[in-house]
């Protein structure tokens, strides 16, 4: 767990539940096909998870370094 997730959001939050409005807004996504990258860590996972049907998410590896 050693790379970090590249995530875009491709589906809108209107009508969904608070709970995944503030998942999304506390990644730093806002608007439609924004996409931020974020480390790997469990935390992100579970955030990830929540939302999944909101959001594309692409792993990198750090082995590039």
């Amino acid at each position: 767990m050693s790379g970090t997730f590249r995530i875009t959001l491709v589906r809108s939050m209107i009508g969904r539940p608070e709970k995944h409005r503030r998942v999304l807004r506390g990644m730093g996504l806002t608007k439609l096909n924004r996409t931020v990258e974020l480390k790997d860590t469990p935390s992100i996972r579970g955030m990830v998870n929540t939302v999944s049907h909101l959001v594309k998410v692409e792993e990198k590896s750090d082995e590039a370094k």
